[in-house]
C-alpha cells in the first residue's frame, strides 16, 4: 500500500565563492523553544526516469531511497512551488504498481531505468515550540551525485533543506528564511536535488540523433509558448492546455483526489467540443476518431461523476427534510447504493486508465497537438475565422433552446432541455478558445453560456435524481420497507424542475440581448 504527505519545503544554498556551508544558529527565530539534535542519516537514492526523462521535464521525481526514517519508494507530484505530495510505497526490488501507475500518463510504454544515484549525509535538527511539538525539520544535506544512465558525470554540493512539519503553518518558514539570510545563506536556483544533479552531471556519449532530438523538443517548447498569432495558433493553444491537464490530472483521478475525476472529464470535453467546433481549421478525418475516443474517455469518468453529483443532491435533499417525513431507513439504503455503485465504477475507472486504449488516445492527442492537420482556413484572421465558428454553436444552441420553449412538459421537453445544455457547454467552450482572440465579448458569452448550462444542467440533475429515487423506492418496496419519503423528495424533484423551466424564457432572453461575437 502507499501513503501520502504533503511535503512543504525550501532549499538553501550558500555563495556562489564556494564557501563552506554550515547551518546557523536557530534559537532565535520566532516561535522556536528549543532545536534539537536528531543526528546525522546516511541516505542512499536512486532515481529513477525514462531513458529521455519524461518525468524529470514534468517535475516529477520517482526514487528508491535506504537509510532515515522513510526508506522506501518515493514519488513527489509537484502541487505549486515549494509544496509536493510524496506517495510512500515499501522498499522492493523493482517499482512498486502502486507508483507506476500514477506516472502511466508520461511514461506511457517506456521502460523506467536509474538515472541517478544520490549518497546524502544528512544532519537533522528539529525545530520545536514551547510544548515540545515539531515546528519543522531543518537539514544539512552534503550531497554526492553519479549518474547511472545518460552520461558519466559526478557533482558534489552542500545545502540546507527547511521541511515544514505536518499541519505547519506556512508562514512559519518565512521566519526561519529570515535567519538563514541573515547567515548569507539563499534560496537554490534548483527546484530540486534530482534537477541540481542533473544539471551539474552532464551527459557525455550523446549520439548526434539524441542531441537533434533534444534540440527538437526545445525548440517545440519555444514555439509552443509563442503569442498565437494565426486563428490555428488560438485553437492548437487550447488543445494543447486540455491535453496537458488530462495528462496532469490522471495521478490524481487513479488516488481519488477530490474533484479530479470531474476537472478530467471536463478538459476531455472541451479538447472535443473544440475538434468539433472548429472543423475548419482542423481536418475532421483526422479529427473525429480522435473525438470519438473523448467521447468514450468522458463517458467513462462520468460513470464516477455521475455517481458522485446524484449522491450530494440526495443527501443534501435528505437533510433539508424536517424528520417527521422521513420515514424507513432511507439514508442507509442511499449510502448502500452509493457504496455498491461507487467501488465498482472505481475499478473500472482504473481498468479503463490502464487499458490500451486510453494510452493510445494520449499518443493521438500528443500527435495533434504536435503535428495538426490545419485547413486552409488555420491560417486565417482569428477575428473572422474564430468568431463565425462561435456564431455558428451559438445558433445551435438557439434552435434548441426554441424547441424546449415551444414543448409541453414532459420527456420531450427534458430531452431538449437537456440537448440544448449540451450545446450550451460546447458554445461556451468554443467562446473560451476565442477569448484570447476577440476580447471581452467572447468572454461575455463564456459567462451567459456558463449560466444558462448551470440552470439547464440543474433541470437535467433533477430527471436523473427522479429516475434514482424510482429505483430506490422499488428496492425499498420489495425489502417491506416504507416508500413515503421517496414519494416526498420525487414531488420536490418535480418543482424544481418545474422552477427550472419557468425560468428558461428569461434567462434566454438575457443571452439574446448581450453584445455578439
Amino acid at each position: 500500500m502507499a501513503d501520502t504527505k504533503r511535503e512543504i519545503e525550501r532549499k538553501y544554498e550558500g555563495p556562489p565563492a564556494g564557501e563552506d556551508v554550515r547551518l546557523p544558529d536557530l534559537t532565535g527565530v520566532s516561535g522556536v523553544s528549543g532545536v534539537l539534535d536528531k543526528g546525522v542519516a546516511e541516505l542512499d537514492a536512486t532515481y529513477y526516469d525514462t531513458p529521455d526523462q519524461r518525468l524529470a521535464a514534468a517535475s516529477l521525481t520517482l526514487r528508491r531511497r535506504t537509510g532515515g526514517a522513510d526508506a522506501g519508494w518515493h514519488l513527489k507530484l509537484p502541487v505549486s512551488e515549494g509544496v509536493r505530495d510524496e506517495i510512500h510505497a515499501p522498499l522492493s526490488d523493482t517499482v512498486p504498481r502502486s507508483l507506476t501507475g500514477l506516472v502511466r500518463s508520461r511514461v506511457r510504454d517506456a521502460e523506467l531505468v536509474p538515472l541517478v544515484r544520490l549518497l546524502s549525509a544528512r544532519d537533522i535538527r528539529h525545530l520545536v515550540d514551547a510544548s515540545g511539538a515539531l515546528l519543522a525539520e531543518v537539514s544539512l544535506d552534503r550531497v554526492r551525485a553519479e549518474r547511472l544512465s545518460g552520461g558519466e558525470g559526478t557533482a558534489e554540493w552542500t545545502e540546507i533543506e527547511v521541511e515544514l512539519a505536518d499541519d505547519g503553518d506556512p508562514a512559519f518558514l518565512d521566519k526561519v528564511e529570515k535567519k538563514l539570510r541573515k547567515a548569507g545563506l539563499s534560496r537554490s536556483s534548483s527546484p530540486s536535488k534530482l534537477a541540481r544533479a542533473l544539471g551539474e552531471t552532464g551527459q557525455t556519449g550523446e549520439s548526434g540523433k539524441r542531441k537533434k532530438s533534444a534540440a527538437a523538443a526545445a525548440t517545440a517548447t519555444a514555439s509552443a509558448a509563442q503569442a498565437p498569432v494565426t486563428a490555428g495558433d488560438h485553437v492548437l493553444a487550447y488543445l494543447r492546455a486540455q491535453r496537458d491537464a488530462i495528462v496532469e490530472l490522471d495521478p490524481a483521478v487513479r488516488r481519488d483526489v477530490y474533484d479530479s475525476v470531474h476537472s478530467m472529464r471536463v478538459a476531455t470535453r472541451r479538447m472535443r467540443s473544440a475538434l468539433r467546433s472548429y472543423a475548419g481549421v482542423l481536418d475532421r478525418t483526422v479529427t473525429d476518431p480522435i473525438g470519438d475516443e473523448l467521447k468514450w474517455l468522458a463517458g467513462e469518468l462520468g460513470v464516477d461523476r455521475d455517481q458522485e453529483v446524484l449522491t450530494e443532491r440526495l443527501t443534501a435533499a435528505l437533510d433539508n427534510l424536517p424528520r417527521t417525513l422521513l420515514s424507513g431507513p432511507v439514508r442507509t439504503r442511499l449510502r448502500t447504493w452509493s457504496h455498491a455503485r461507487g467501488s465498482g465504477s472505481r475499478r473500472h475507472l482504473i481498468a479503463v486508465l490502464d487499458g490500451k486504449r486510453y494510452l493510445a488516445l494520449l499518443a493521438a492527442l500528443d500527435a495533434t497537438v504536435s503535428d495538426p492537420p490545419l485547413l486552409k482556413a488555420a491560417s486565417g484572421d482569428p477575428a473572422k475565422v474564430i468568431a463565425k465558428a462561435v456564431r455558428k454553436d451559438f445558433k445551435k444552441v438557439s434552435d434548441l433552446v426554441g424547441q424546449a420553449l415551444d414543448r409541453p412538459p414532459g420527456a420531450d421537453r427534458d430531452l431538449a432541455m437537456h440537448e440544448a445544455r449540451k450545446k450550451a457547454k460546447r458554445t461556451r467552450y468554443s467562446a473560451e478558445t476565442a477569448t484570447p482572440a476577440l476580447g471581452r465579448p467572447a468572454a461575455d458569452l463564456v459567462k451567459s453560456m456558463k449560466s444558462l448550462q448551470t440552470l439547464l444542467g440543474d433541470h437535467q440533475d433533477s430527471v436523473m435524481a427522479r429516475e434514482t429515487l424510482r429505483d430506490l423506492a422499488g428496492q425499498a418496496h420489495a425489502a417491506g420497507e416504507s416508500g413515503f419519503t421517496y414519494g416526498v423528495l420525487y414531488g420536490r424533484e418535480e418543482q424544481r424542475a418545474a422552477e427550472a423551466e419557468a425560468a428558461l424564457p428569461g434567462a434566454w432572453e438575457a443571452v439574446e440581448g448581450q453584445e455578439a461575437v
